[in-house]
């Protein structure tokens, strides 16, 4: 076996990677379209948050839904107002989907990217003082 087989993946798993990929952009991409035909606020078909429902306190990820509906629509203050935490690190969020997106098309191996640890540990921190703030305040 040389070097190069062990970085390069065979044809077909290359062509399953790719596959899967753009699989998930367009459920990506339909479940954006549905939020734009189907919004929260008219259509209730969209899951209740169990936290909220049975503790009753907000959730970080509470009013997502309905903050990136807005988002899609153009109505950035009403996203802010939704789910403030959502609307800021969704950037980050689509910044690695495009980056993971990018090297499942790649033919070198696949590896997902690693954030640093101490980007993850503020993320939580800021997650948690958001959920304390929002269901004090």
């Amino acid at each position: 076996m040389r070097a190069a087989d062990s970085v390069t993946p065979p044809d077909a798993q290359l062509r399953r990677r790719r596959c899967l990929a753009n699989t998930l952009l367009a459920a990506a991409l339909l479940g954006c379209a549905v939020l734009l035909l189907c919004p929260p606020t008219r259509i209730s078909f969209y899951p209740a948050c169990p936290i909220h429902l049975y503790l009753g306190l907000l959730c970080p990820g509470c009013g997502a839904t309905r903050a990136l509906a807005a988002l899609l629509r153009g109505r950035v203050m009403e996203a802010v107002r939704l789910n403030a935490l959502f609307v800021l690190l969704l950037p980050i969020a689509l910044g690695g989907a495009i980056e993971s997106y990018r090297r499942a098309l790649r033919p070198e191996r696949f590896r997902w990217p690693q954030p640093p640890a101490a980007a993850l540990y503020a993320t939580l921190a800021v997650a948690a003082i958001f959920t304390a703030a929002r269901n004090l305040l």
